[in-house]
């Protein structure tokens, strides 16, 4: 994606650090859109489409949680958390509820930036070409082939419908936690909503993974959910 043209939406109930933000990543050739609570934003996001959500946790009349579960219900807009709350459980929180990145305030506005940059060309390189890649492993979502790449070699996994499904569903957003209500919604339609249907399917497919040297790269996160790592 150019970045030139990429439109940023901020949404964020403090004046000056919205303003601080918006005049970095303006500097960097941003097109920034404002939002000063969390029912505006949701206004805009529907009406504009903007490409990634700069999103504070707290704001008036809708949360950023909030925000957050509706526009993941809507879809898979990059969103970038911001708040004072430095605790793993909210970080945990963010990603398990679909936020791709998280920043403690105060920020200095160029790591903001910066990140910005990072989660849309993550978001970019998933998409071209219908080709994902997470570390070493390769998903051609138009062919349905898996490999796990080894220097000049490669490795091809032999996937069930449903677990390919849901590695795709993962590596869209590698390092976020999914819960496996997500992961039935996604890539289970029709399927009974059972823990156990999940873990059977997660529990082959990292079995897959590992087999082809893609070792520790699928994660339970205890109370929580999956995580697909970005290993090398």
């Amino acid at each position: 994606m150019d970045r030139v043209s990429a439109l940023v939406l901020i949404a964020e109930d403090e004046p000056e650090i919205a303003e601080i933000a918006a005049a970095y990543l303006e500097r960097e050739g941003f097109r920034i859109v404002h939002a000063s609570d969390g029912k505006t934003a949701l206004e805009l996001h529907l009406a504009l489409k903007p490409d990634i959500v700069l999103l504070d946790v707290s704001m008036p009349r809708v949360d950023g949680w909030g925000v957050l579960a509706e526009l993941r219900r809507r879809g898979d807009t990059p969103v970038i958390m911001t708040t004072a709350l430095d605790q793993d459980i909210d970080k945990l929180q963010a990603l398990r509820i679909g936020a791709d990145d998280y920043v403690v305030k105060p920020y200095n506005p160029v790591e903001v930036v910066a990140r910005v940059k990072a989660v849309l060309r993550r978001v970019a390189g998933s998409r071209a070409g219908g080709v994902i890649r997470v570390g070493r492993v390769e998903i051609d979502a138009e062919s349905h082939l898996v490999a796990v790449r080894d220097g000049d070699s490669s490795t091809h996994l032999s996937l069930t419908l449903t677990e390919f499904r849901i590695l795709a569903h993962m590596a869209r957003a590698p390092m976020r936690v999914f819960s496996r209500g997500e992961l039935v919604d996604a890539c289970l339609p029709g399927a009974e909503a059972l823990d156990r249907t999940v873990d059977s399917h997660l529990s082959k497919l990292r079995k897959k993974l590992e087999a082809a040297g893609a070792v520790g790269m699928l994660n339970g996160v205890r109370g929580v959910g999956y995580r697909l790592a970005e290993l090398t």
